[in-house]
């Protein structure tokens, strides 16, 4: 999982996911059997039309039947594991008119239910499945071949690598899912990310799980799985994501949801935001000034948290004169997550300072029952 992400901004540059990569290999391996000719580099068209271009190696395991092409990841600025990781297709021709998916080695098989795929089923995404297919399909009517092929998609160390990853969580074993719905990487995966909060709340639920919990970082995420004993199952790495958390869950309701941020994380929560990232939202040092004097705060008090360098120092200046301010803006985040869930979720929201020391904790009526 992530660290607390950090109040910061930069310059961030996307890359090609790992459905791209294998788009790529499995076109150029199909031009070698199909036409024997050897590409170093192939165009890729995206799900919205967009045309990358990556560069491919043949390997050398090639026969009159199969070929297999590689290609190294880019992921951009995404702190992606597998960013540098070589990715290869291994294409075989069939006699019939179908397009089949394996696992190779570093790619996963899903065992458990919940997920788009079904039990059993290489964990290569349906995006990536479509556009391997209709690249495929492209080569086919081009070389007047009528077969069909079967795909192997393997990534190197990718058993390693998925263990840094939801996977195991998921229920994905023995390596990487296949990932990409746009074909490109966005900058701290923000779509890929949101897409694995639904997956682990799906596979929680189809499996059973009536409470989990979900955190911004590891902090966050430590002290709630240590709170209730949680199975890693339970627990999603939300990030930044909340609104993505409460929207599915409006959807898709579970009995007990435990959310826990860092208090100035928290705070951009109360304060109506969604996304707790800084280039979505801010701490908002005059609202927590106004908190604070709400809650009987003196002007010199109001006027040193709206000057505050940082929200949790906030919480240090209120205490001074007795204000519990993080007690109130959790309350507040309460409050505005309650009104986004069904009513009958439990709601448990839990502010916590940076040495993972709980700082507030507001429930449902009946939560811990």
């Amino acid at each position: 999982m992530w660290n607390e992400s950090k109040e910061s901004e930069q310059p961030l540059r996307t890359g090609l996911t790992t459905g791209t990569c294998a788009t790529a290999c499995a076109m150029a391996a199909a031009w070698q059997l199909l036409a024997q000719r050897v590409f170093g580099h192939v165009e890729v068209t995206l799900p919205k039309g967009k045309v990358v271009e990556l560069h491919v190696v043949s390997e050398e395991d090639q026969s009159q039947d199969n070929a297999t092409f590689s290609t190294i990841k880019d992921a951009g600025d995404d702190p992606d594991v597998t960013h540098g990781a070589k990715v290869s297709v291994k294409l075989v021709l069939l006699a019939t008119p179908e397009t089949r998916f394996y696992a190779g080695e570093g790619v996963g098989t899903v065992t458990r239910s919940g997920l788009v795929l079904a039990v059993g089923e290489p964990a290569i995404n349906p995006v990536p499945r479509q556009m391997i297919t209709e690249h495929l399909s492209k080569v086919a009517q081009q070389n007047n071949y009528r077969g069909g092929f079967a795909v192997t998609v393997s990534i190197a160390n990718g058993q390693a690598l998925a263990l840094k990853t939801m996977n195991p969580r998921l229920g994905i074993l023995g390596g990487l899912s296949v990932l990409g719905t746009s074909g490109i990487v966005r900058p701290f995966s923000c779509g890929a990310w949101i897409a694995s909060i639904y997956q682990g709340i799906d596979v929680a639920k189809a499996n059973g799980l009536k409470h989990i919990a979900a955190s911004t970082g590891n902090t966050s995420e430590e002290y709630v799985k240590t709170l209730y004993q949680l199975d890693d199952m339970a627990l999603i790495e939300m990030g930044d994501f909340a609104g993505a958390v409460l929207k599915h869950l409006k959807k898709n309701p579970i009995s007990k949801l435990s959310l826990c941020a860092g208090f100035g994380k928290l705070s951009k929560l109360a304060n109506g935001h969604m996304d707790l990232n800084s280039r979505a939202s801010s701490i908002d040092f005059e609202q927590l000034a106004h908190c604070a004097k709400a809650s009987g705060a003196s002007n010199q008090l109001a006027n040193a948290i709206q000057n505050a360098n940082t929200a949790i120092e906030t919480v240090a200046l209120a205490k001074e004169e007795g204000i519990n301010l993080a007690a109130v803006i959790t309350q507040q985040a309460f409050s505005f997550a309650r009104s986004l869930l069904p009513k009958d979720v439990l709601l448990e929201v839990i502010a916590i300072d940076r040495q993972g020391h709980c700082l507030a904790n507001v429930k449902s009526e009946g939560f811990d029952q």
